[in-house]
């Protein structure tokens, strides 16, 4: 994990927010499948890989509380001093989101991953993730996942990624969730480069 952290650390310690690859100016396509999802003002939402994402501020005013992971802690004070007294609510937890929960977890309503479950390319790390998010996942929540698609680039900040198709994203979940939504999308980073994503909302019914 030390090595993981410190490349991740390196990259939001000396690259600004706004020329990260995955920098996004507009969030939303992921709240077209937030807009699904009914009662979200009531929601408990966790991100996985907040990084220094806007989604967090665009999430604060309009749901009920906020867990913030990363495995950075270079990001997650980034996001401090960008929120400084609006961040009341939210609640910070810096780990490897592969790796069993270090500390008990309070069951969440949402999980939202924009491009974080990608990084993970061994096969226990993702296994690790998954049983992650099913160890606090309300039966009844959803899960939203946007994630470079197979036709997407095959590497991101240095690092080789594993791509998604809807079918491994529903097999990884299990037949305890169903789909609801997904699309494709292709994101123009801010080099100007195009990166096909899947974008992809599951209810777990039991």
């Amino acid at each position: 994990m030390t090595a993981i952290k410190d490349h991740w650390d390196n990259i939001f310690s000396k690259i600004e927010d706004t020329k990260l690859g995955w920098h996004e100016k507009d969030t939303s396509q992921t709240f077209k499948l937030l807009g699904k999802i009914p009662d979200l003002e009531k929601a408990t939402i966790f991100l996985p890989g907040a990084g220094t994402s806007i989604l967090i501020e665009d999430l604060l005013p309009r749901v009920s509380k906020l867990i913030l992971n990363d495995i950075s802690s270079e990001a997650l004070n980034h996001v401090r001093q960008r929120l400084k007294e609006g961040a009341e609510g939210v609640v910070w937890l810096c780990q490897d989101i592969a790796q069993p929960f270090k500390e008990s977890m309070p069951e969440v309503d949402l999980w939202i991953d924009r491009a974080v479950l990608h990084f993970l390319t061994n096969e226990n790390d993702i296994k690790g993730y998954f049983e992650n998010l099913k160890s606090i996942l309300k039966i009844g929540g959803h899960a939203v996942f946007a994630e470079f698609s197979l036709i997407g680039a095959p590497k991101c900040a240095g690092l080789m990624l594993h791509r998604y198709s809807l079918d491994e994203l529903s097999m990884n979940l299990g037949s305890s969730f169903k789909v609801v939504s997904h699309f494709d999308y292709t994101y123009i980073n801010p080099f100007g480069d195009q990166r096909p994503y899947i974008y992809a909302l599951f209810k777990r019914e039991k």
